[in-house]
């Protein structure tokens, strides 16, 4: 496994992103378990988890408990697990998504996180999203005062614009370590928030990171280079899966980025995993540009602050043959909670 790093502290190039293993359509625990077991087999030392992954009212924290059960239960050393959680939305048990953002819902969803992860203190808490509500500065205010009580070690921001971004490193200086933006293959909205996230010493998080390639079998080569995107066609070449080559597309864009890919059964992780030793080549990299909405390199000038109307998932793709569901994680699509 390959590492990067949130302020400090070295991390898988590849995290586990916990929510499907909560949400909607969720695996029994005996497979949540063993697909958290199954990324710290294969080295992966982030697991992404908030608050609000559940599925059913009542279950506030419910993918928390879960990541601790799970960690308290594996067989090896989990101590150079960090366990980045989330805290401002909620869910009321009808398939929407709250926001809740104000300094003493913040504060105290913080310490109840703390608590069903049982530790003193939250490795990383992230704001899940702005409350349009709540001035963004008392928000990010509260992170403040979370890191000066000691009851996290480290403050991140998701779902944020470029402004936001300014203005939190602003107040939270080297305690901002994270940024968690929507950015995959076919949404890449956050280009921006990746440029300034690298300017700044930030780790950049993309959640929802496979979206625009299709779901392909794990057990074997992706398949014949005539069918799928130019994702495909590289994966059949390398003899890899599709999500392989976007995820280690997803690292070349900058030593910044660390994805967590969602997952609900071992294998789905376990091939994620693996892109931490993929290098794409110059001319491989130069083919998925050329294939991708709107056809800017990482390094180019685009628009700022990222505000451009956001892009069908699956614009600039190669048409198929057929019509094509785009899942932006193996399995099922998500809720769009993150």
């Amino acid at each position: 496994m390959q590492y990067r790093t949130i302020a400090r502290t070295p991390v898988s190039a590849i995290g586990l992103g916990a929510m499907p293993l909560s949400i909607e359509h969720r695996p029994d625990e005996a497979r949540a378990i063993a697909t958290v077991h199954a990324a710290l087999d294969a080295g992966v030392t982030l697991v992404d988890t908030a608050d609000s992954y559940q599925w059913h009212a009542g279950e506030a924290g419910h993918n928390e408990l879960l990541i601790a059960r799970a960690l308290a239960r594996y067989g090896g050393d989990t101590s150079d697990v960090l366990v980045a959680t989330k805290g401002g939305r909620g869910r009321p048990g009808d398939g929407s998504w709250t926001i809740t953002a104000t300094p003493a819902h913040l504060k105290r969803a913080a310490e109840a996180s703390a608590e069903r992860l049982g530790v003193d203190a939250i490795g990383l808490y992230q704001l899940h999203k702005p409350d349009p509500a709540v001035p963004w500065a008392e928000s990010v205010g509260a992170l403040r005062e979370l890191l000066d009580a000691g009851t996290i070690r480290a403050a991140g921001i998701s779902n944020v614009t470029t402004a936001q971004i300014r203005q939190a490193h602003q107040i939270l200086g080297d305690g901002l370590v994270s940024v968690q933006n929507q950015y995959s293959p076919a949404v890449r909205d956050s280009e921006p928030q990746l440029r300034l996230s690298t300017e700044l010493g930030l780790a950049f998080l993309p959640w929802s990171p496979l979206g625009g390639i299709a779901r392909s079998s794990l057990d074997g080569p992706s398949g014949p280079a005539s069918a799928g995107t130019a994702f495909h066609h590289v994966a059949a070449e390398r003899g890899v899966s599709p999500q392989q080559i976007a995820l280690a597309w997803l690292l070349a864009r900058s030593p910044a980025v660390i994805p967590v890919p969602g997952a609900s059964r071992p294998a789905s992780i376990t091939d994620s995993a693996g892109a931490a030793e993929l290098t794409l080549s110059t001319e491989e990299l130069a083919r998925l540009e050329e294939a991708l909405p709107g056809h800017w390199p990482c390094s180019a000038p685009r628009p700022c602050p990222g505000e451009r109307r956001r892009q069908s998932r699956t614009d600039g793709f190669p048409a198929p043959r057929r019509s094509v569901r785009v899942r932006p994680m193996y399995g099922r699509l998500a809720p769009c909670g993150n």
